[in-house]
């Protein structure tokens, strides 16, 4: 009797898109177990990808809209549009994304989210009540100001002069909203983080060195972003920054909620209840997941995490691939007090590749590794088919 395998990575950040990664790890499974069913589920939890997937998932339709990049370079962007529901999907990297810029080149006091306002703007003309957000792979820390602006919001210094670069903040006194303020009936904001905006564990301190924020650039971000706060939490007359969340994608998720009425909801939960993926689980003899680097960050929320904790729930073989295993994770899974016994982690790296070669041809690699893991688990391994 051939066993159902569930194939459900998240993407390989920087190499593969989930669906490229679940083909490669199809792959090299069926190579060494070609009887065994195979379904495949690519799947996101709201950084890079979100919209093909959960496109996918809502069989919505592709659109482009016109637009620029964070740093203002002309971009033409997607949204994704189901017209029966009125639904509209966005993955806001596909404008501010830092897999967009050239490594190096911008730093972030020179980028915003301006570009994400037509965005915004283009599904409600067609009439989308309803939006889903994925706002993961940013390359900004603008708290949304940028979304803001294009939108029509007004922010004025004690003069009552403009401000139009988000840099400039810190000499924020009141905030205007535009005559017609953008709305939708329903706007979910996919975030798999619990930072504030400000703060020790915020947008700055904890996501910002990667997009290029330095230790010197903190004082003034923290005081932009803390103005912009003052300032809108007054106007909305609630302290919406301290809400966990609000600290993704450099404080985009603040801007979606402040400015839009966003409302957070886990990419992981959204991802589990619209593809139906306990029911999948549970009819699977084993699971294969997967993403870039499966690290402490992957078991607390994340999709490879919930993916995890389910298996384990449901008592089902769990074998996660991944381009590199952060330091620790092999000891803290193997101790003898771990709560995880049903997820196994394997790398690319170093086992089969060092790191270079592995992201120049990830997809081989992956394919590799998939088929050395499937000889190790040969047919029948559970009688749960």
């Amino acid at each position: 009797m051939s066993r159902r395998i569930l194939v459900v990575p998240d993407k390989f950040k920087g190499t593969l898109t989930a669906t490229a990664a679940a083909q490669a790890i199809a792959r090299g499974w069926q190579s060494v177990h070609p009887g065994d069913q195979l379904e495949l589920v690519p799947m996101s939890d709201g950084g890079d990808g979100f919209g093909p997937v959960f496109a996918a998932l809502l069989k919505a339709e592709r659109r482009t809209v016109t637009t620029v990049d964070a740093a203002h370079r002309p971009r033409e962007a997607s949204f994704w549009f189901a017209p029966e529901e009125g639904l509209a999907i966005i993955e806001t990297a596909d404008v501010n994304g830092l897999a967009l810029l050239p490594p190096g080149k911008f730093h972030p006091f020179e980028l915003d989210t301006f570009g994400l306002g037509a965005l915004f703007r283009a599904p409600a003309s067609v009439g989308a009540r309803k939006c889903l957000v994925g706002v993961g792979g940013s390359s900004t820390n603008d708290g949304g100001f940028g979304l803001a602006h294009a939108l029509g919001w007004r922010f004025l210094d004690q003069q009552g002069n403009e401000i139009t670069r988000w840099t400039g903040l810190s000499e924020l006194k009141r905030v205007e909203p535009p005559a017609r303020e953008l709305q939708f009936e329903e706007l979910i904001v996919a975030v798999d983080v619990q930072n504030p905006l400000l703060g020790m564990n915020g947008a700055t301190r904890i996501y910002g060195p990667q997009k290029g924020v330095r230790p010197e650039d903190y004082p003034q971000a923290e005081s932009c972003l803390g103005q912009l706060a003052a300032c809108m939490d007054q106007l909305r007359n609630s302290p919406l920054s301290a809400e966990p969340g609000t600290g993704a994608a450099g404080g985009l998720s603040y801007g979606l909620k402040a400015f839009l009425g966003g409302v957070f909801e886990s990419g992981a939960d959204l991802f589990s209840g619209l593809s139906k993926i306990r029911e999948r689980v549970q009819e699977a003899a084993i699971v294969l997941t997967g993403e870039g680097a499966i690290d402490a960050q992957t078991l607390m929320g994340k999709g490879v995490g919930h993916i995890a904790q389910l298996c384990e729930e449901l008592e089902k073989p769990c074998l996660a691939f991944a381009g590199i295993l952060g330091p620790g994770v092999l000891e803290k899974l193997n101790a003898a007090d771990s709560p995880m016994r049903q997820f196994k982690p394997f790398a690319i790296v170093p086992a089969l590749a060092l790191s270079d070669k592995a992201k120049t041809d990830a997809a081989y690699y992956l394919e590799k590794l998939a088929a050395s893991v499937a000889a190790d688990h040969p047919s029948p391994l559970s009688t749960n088919n």
